[in-house]
């Protein structure tokens, strides 16, 4: 790869406190040699390709904690191929791979097959999760010594919840001794049994059985106090409401060691947005009160949430064009995530710096994975954006093969210019 400086650019790295106009050297092995105020063009020999950022923001490459990828099974939905290319548009050079595919990744051999599909399809960086429980039953842990020593990341059933409480008690026993992540869906199923959106006026007034926030702020208390017993490395994949934001608060005082994520879409909507039945906005967790959402944001400025996922979940149009009980959940967003969440910068909600801390070196550290930083020596995934110019999503544009967003017709303030893997340059707008 020819050596190549990216130039006048206002460089944001929250793992170095830097936020300033300068450049940034990619040597030949796609690793950063230099980077700051002081890389210039006088700095920079006629040999170099230049890249000229006029005063765009470069920031390191978006970690994404929480993405479906589709492979194998579930090809018709999303693959490789496809994921890579919403994932560059949106900035995103790494993602953690979710497990429920099928078959379910929860053995050796189905880790051999994604790793190694993954390398010869993926163009971006990807980090497999297996799941916590054999089939996602909830009954019995994976081998978790095994399938980290085969490359798996972490470990997760998903959107679903280890219900019996001596099962979660022997996971984060052994999770405990071997130092693996555990990363669970906080959602108590006789409580959120048959339900479709946040319990609230809105869902009795839609004929709707509601989800409490109970069923998620009780799975939350019971983990972090078998976590005083059994301290492993523990993730709440997302929470969506205040109630469980205080138990949290509450735990960390204590002294606690947890990570919490919450997701894109419970920070930038409601559930007013929903109106008459959009099944494109049927997630899990749902979304909640305008309190909550606001709750979640304040949440993210005290440092008690961690990190923001897009929980990028494509499905195909027939299972969202159903009515409301029987549609599918989730919603794509690894192209929109930084967009969408430049929106709560243009609003004054959150600071750009705390942004790109909960999208880059905050999740490379729950990971444990040398990304997130533009430090000298690192690989070169960097995202260049234009943080004010404006568009307005459209499903058919979004590279993602499905076309379930949540945010169609949404305008926007924010877009993703270039994306650079290991000092490529994969993604151009052009």
């Amino acid at each position: 790869m020819k050596e190549k400086a990216i130039l006048n650019a206002r460089i944001v790295d929250p793992s170095q406190n830097m936020d300033e106009i300068g450049g940034i050297i990619i040597d030949s092995k796609g690793k950063i040699e230099g980077i700051g105020k002081k890389v210039n063009k006088n700095e920079i020999s006629n040999d170099y390709e230049i890249i000229d950022a006029q005063k765009k923001i470069l920031v390191p490459g978006i970690i994404d904690m929480k993405v479906f990828v589709g492979e194998p099974g579930f090809e018709y939905k999303e693959n490789f191929r496809t994921l890579s290319q919403a994932a560059l548009a949106g900035g995103v050079t790494s993602v953690v791979s979710m497990p429920n595919t099928k078959p379910i990744i929860d053995n050796v051999s189905m880790v051999d097959f994604i790793i190694r599909r993954g390398r010869d399809k993926a163009r971006i960086n990807i980090f497999p999760s297996a799941s916590l429980t054999k089939n996602m039953d909830g009954n019995m842990m994976t081998e978790f010594g095994l399938l980290t020593d085969k490359g798996i990341i972490g470990f997760s059933d998903v959107n679903k919840t280890v219900q019996n409480t001596e099962t979660m008690s022997k996971i984060m026993n052994y999770a405990s001794d071997l130092g693996v992540l555990v990363m669970q869906h906080a959602e108590d199923y006789e409580l959120s049994k048959n339900g479709n959106i946040n319990d609230s006026e809105i869902a009795t007034r839609l004929g709707l059985e509601g989800i409490s926030d109970v069923a998620e702020k009780i799975i939350v208390e019971r983990d972090l106090t078998l976590l005083e017993k059994y301290p492993c490395r523990y993730h709440i994949n997302q929470i969506s409401s205040s109630k469980s934001l205080d138990v949290i608060k509450k735990n960390r005082e204590k002294g606690l060691s947890f990570t919490v994520g919450v997701s894109i879409n419970n920070i930038s909507l409601n559930e007013n947005d929903i109106g008459d039945f959009k099944t494109f906005l049927k997630l899990s967790p749902p979304l909640r009160s305008e309190n909550d959402r606001k709750s979640l944001i304040k949440g993210i400025n005290d440092n008690l949430i961690d990190v923001i996922v897009s929980d990028h979940v494509p499905e195909d149009e027939e299972s969202k064009r159903l009515p409301f009980a029987q549609a599918a959940q989730g919603a794509i967003g690894v192209e929109t995530l930084l967009p969408l969440a430049l929106e709560l910068y243009h609003n004054k909600s959150l600071s750009l710096n705390k942004i790109i801390e909960v999208l880059t070196i905050n999740p490379a550290k729950i990971l444990k994975i040398d990304k997130g930083s533009l430090k000298k020596g690192s690989q070169a995934d960097i995202c260049v954006f234009d943080i004010d110019k404006p568009w307005i999503v459209k499903a058919d544009k979004l590279k993602s093969k499905s076309k379930n967003t949540a945010i169609e017709n949404r305008k926007l303030q924010g877009k993703v210019l270039m994306t650079f893997l290991s000092g490529e340059l994969l993604y151009n707008q052009k």
